[in-house]
């Protein structure tokens, strides 16, 4: 019996360690059901899927000072005349639109304080276009305004000493009037370059001064849209990556002169360029109010309600509403 029970010990043995492997496994479950689970948890984390962005408050990129250049008097047709190299390669990789509508009268003071402001005349009350310190400054909240009360500094170096009455001085860290040439007013910045500026107004003279001796587009004038030009490039130099740059004018013109309704002194040109700029030709109508607004929105300030201007999203990447093209009526 012994010898027996020895010889089935062997399968015995097979038989237990089958039995142990057997209960070792872990039971079977459906498999659907942790597919399931973590469908629901993806769902539940992630946006879901747009055809297109979504407007924000503020756009995505990181912009920590904004640059607003004006050139007083430029036509767009300028650009490609004189030619401006520096500029056409800049809109190249930048937002842009060569048929912006400026205020009526197209004149420099009315126009700026428009630009500044986001206000039809109308509303700031410039109507005058000589430096008379009597007559006080543009009515209405202003892009300084916004960005004073933000704890941002401002800087202001111009061709004409009228600017000022655009908007406080108690906003303004510096105001710089410079009256030379646009090299000059450029030379003047970077020799003394603010570091720590969160918006910096410039502004060429030149063009529109010589428009009012020569002629618009003659060749004298398209001479110096050349150097302003070069400014351009030398400015182009000291900004960073953190830059929004806004390049346009006040007023185009005609013959020796301008303020009137007139296409060729309403029309301007608007070139924006820096972080999370959606590089191309702008489709949506434009208004030189629109300048302060977009500057406020890139820099995530609030925007007044009763200004005229509103953001230029489009150049953002960001959908547009329907507009009217004229803002401002006389």
């Amino acid at each position: 019996m012994f010898f027996i029970a020895m010889k089935r010990l062997p399968l015995i043995f097979v038989l237990l360690f089958l039995l142990a492997c057997n209960l070792a496994q872990p039971t079977a479950v459906p498999t659907s059901q942790p597919t399931a689970e973590l469908t629901a948890t993806w769902t539940a984390t992630q946006p879901p899927a747009t055809s297109s962005p979504t407007p924000s408050a503020t756009p995505k990129a990181v912009i920590r000072r904004v640059v607003i250049l004006s050139m007083d008097g430029l036509r767009p047709e300028a650009i490609e005349l004189a030619p401006m190299a520096n500029l056409l390669n800049l809109m190249k990789t930048s937002a842009y639109s060569l048929t912006v509508q400026t205020v009526h009268p197209s004149a420099t003071l009315p126009a700026h304080s428009s630009m500044l402001t986001g206000l039809c005349p109308s509303k700031h009350g410039v109507d005058w276009n000589d430096y008379i310190p009597q007559n006080g400054i543009a009515q209405g909240i202003d892009l300084f305004d916004l960005t004073h009360a933000a704890g941002m500094k401002n800087y202001m170096f111009v061709g004409k000493e009228k600017l000022q009455q655009v908007t406080d001085a108690a906003n303004l860290e510096r105001f710089v009037y410079v009256n030379d040439r646009d090299k000059v007013v450029m030379q003047t910045l970077l020799a003394d370059f603010p570091p720590d500026f969160g918006l910096l107004f410039i502004h060429f003279a030149t063009t529109d001064d010589m428009g009012h001796v020569y002629g618009w587009l003659s060749p004298e004038q398209l001479s110096v849209v050349f150097r302003a030009d070069e400014a351009i490039g030398e400015l182009l130099s000291a900004l960073d990556d953190e830059t929004l740059l806004i390049i346009t004018a006040d007023h185009g013109g005609h013959n020796l002169t301008h303020g009137t309704s007139r296409p060729e002194d309403m029309t301007i040109p608007w070139i924006i360029s820096g972080p999370g700029i959606r590089a191309g030709e702008l489709t949506t109508p434009i208004h030189i109010t629109d300048t302060a607004a977009t500057a406020a929105y890139a820099l995530g300030l609030p925007i007044p309600k009763e200004w005229a201007g509103i953001p230029v999203l489009e150049a953002f990447g960001q959908p547009v509403e329907p507009r009217e093209a004229t803002v401002c009526l006389r």
